[in-house]
Parts: structure tokens; C-alpha cells; sequence
């Protein structure tokens, strides 16, 4: 329920990361959560889509973070999302594991073959 009007009401800004955004959009739908997204405005998205929302809805926003793992934080306050810096350094643990086996293996394969 996307609504201008919550500008010119008691509000706050939300920013949540964009891998989030489908989820969050359905969530706020379902618990009937009024908001305001103004992507058109927003020169960038690295720190997140920034969303208005009333100040009487700040329970049903903090049960929809909890419940969905969704990470989101304000102008003042920014925060990152550590799950996935995580999942890359696994991925480069993975692939430095493979690259110092091969190694491994041509140096092994070399001092056989002289």
C-alpha cells in the first residue's frame, strides 16, 4: 500500500537492502503496513531502498524484520548485511582450497614424470 500522504504524517525512514525488497514489499502487504517508497528519488541504492513509514506501525515493521531475516537500518545508524560477506569468503576459502591443490598436484605430477 504505497502512500504519499505518510510524508506529511508522523513518519520514519527505513533503508532496506534491495535483495530484500520483494520480501519486504509482501510482508508489509500482508500486515497491512502503510509506506512509502520513493525509488525515483533515490540517486542510489548501495545503502539500501529507502522507505517512509508511519511511527504507529514500528511493531508490525520490527515483527516483520525478525521473522524474515531481513536486514534494514536508518540515515543515522547504517548497517551491513554480515550473512553475505559469509557466503563470499567460504566461496574464496573454496576456491584458494582448489587452486593450492592443483598446485599441489602439478608439483606432485612433475617429480614424477623427471
Amino acid at each position: 500500500m504505497e502512500k504519499p500522504e505518510i510524508l506529511f504524517k508522523s513518519h520514519f525512514k527505513i533503508y532496506v537492502l534491495p535483495k530484500d525488497k520483494i520480501t519486504f514489499e509482501n510482508e508489509m502487504e500482508k500486515q497491512n503496513v502503510e509506506y512509502y517508497c520513493d525509488v525515483e528519488n533515490q540517486p542510489m541504492f548501495e545503502n539500501g531502498i529507502r522507505y517512509f513509514i508511519l511511527d504507529a506501525d514500528r511493531i508490525k515493521l520490527d515483527k516483520i524484520f525478525t521473522e524474515n531475516g531481513i536486514i534494514a537500518h536508518t540515515e543515522t545508524i547504517p548497517t551491513a548485511d554480515y550473512r553475505d560477506e559469509k557466503k563470499a569468503m567460504k566461496l574464496y576459502l573454496k576456491v584458494g582450497g582448489i587452486v593450492v591443490g592443483i598446485m599441489i598436484l602439478i608439483v606432485i605430477i612433475d617429480s614424477l614424470v623427471r
